[in-house]
């Protein structure tokens, strides 16, 4: 009998540890799933704010081009009553047969003028918002490829008309360095992929520094680091990616045009960049804004 009793207890605690490393492993189980979930709760709400900031910048876009948009048609709106009001003289001076042959012919003159202006007017308001549009579908699609960048590191916007990229120097660069780090050419393999999608643009990369001497080696100052950084990114671009080496100009700013005052170390952060600024073919650019003969 007291055999009995002692098997009965030890199958009974036999049976007590595997229900509790089943437990267990039910609960590490669940651990983990728990620590999934809140990963992906993490990765949505970047994305969702992500989602909101090129929503925001989309709304910006479209405010601009709506102002240009209003004061084109405030000048062709002048025009308009211009062209009106010389019909109407048109019409009494031939009613009243006073008209002499050279006056009807400087009116005709002026009437040709102001119809080419139209023209022309009609002409830049098409060339501005294909500009415009181009503009916004480079941001768009920097800003895609990009968005596993942080945005301490990379900004993108639009000024005066151009799409500036602005990359941090802790990020393509170390200390004192013109070598590119290895994080450094995965950001230009990605922007390059956009610049050779669209090939009627120019390039501009410019580099920047803060304001704290600098000289080591064979560089004599900030200057001289922030152009040999630009050089470097060019030559990346053109020698690893492709990218049209007669499209691209690179030059150095040093300490001379700072995005703010260098008065504290996050300042100094900021001013030290490589700005890759998009621009439309210069040639191109010009027959924007220039009438052809006899306009």
């Amino acid at each position: 009998m007291q055999k009995t009793i002692v098997a009965i207890a030890i199958l009974f605690t036999l049976g007590s540890c595997a229900s509790k490393k089943k437990m267990l492993a039910v609960q590490n189980e669940r651990d983990q799933i728990q620590l999934q979930l809140d990963k992906v709760r993490t990765d949505l709400s970047d994305c969702d704010g992500k989602v909101a900031k090129l929503n925001t910048d989309l709304r910006t876009t479209q405010t601009d081009l709506d102002g240009k948009n209003a004061k084109v048609k405030e000048l062709q709106d002048q025009l308009d009553f211009m062209k009106k009001n010389n019909n109407a003289l048109l019409d009494r001076m031939s009613d009243l047969s006073v008209i002499s042959k050279e006056g009807a012919e400087s009116i005709k003159k002026s009437m040709d003028v102001m119809n080419n202006q139209g023209n022309y007017i009609r002409d830049l308001n098409s060339s501005i918002q294909r500009k415009d549009s181009l503009n916004m579908a480079l941001v768009m699609n920097l800003k895609r490829s990009l968005q596993d960048v942080s945005d301490e590191d990379v900004q993108i916007e639009v000024k005066k008309g151009v799409v500036y990229v602005s990359l941090s120097d802790k990020m393509l660069f170390n200390f004192g360095s013109y070598d590119l780090t290895a994080q450094a050419e995965n950001v230009l393999s990605k922007v390059a992929k956009i610049l050779n999608d669209y090939k009627q643009i120019d390039i501009l990369v410019e580099g920047h520094t803060d304001n704290v001497p600098y000289r080591s080696g064979n560089l004599q100052d900030n200057w001289d680091l922030s152009v040999k950084r630009a050089t470097s990114v060019v030559r990346t671009l053109q020698s690893k990616y492709g990218v049209d080496a007669s499209r691209m100009i690179a030059g150095g700013r040093g300490e001379y045009l700072p995005k703010v005052d260098n008065g504290s170390k996050e300042s100094r952060n900021l001013n030290r960049r490589t700005e890759i600024i998009i621009t439309p073919k210069l040639d191109q650019f010009f027959n924007l804004y220039t009438p052809q003969a006899g306009k």
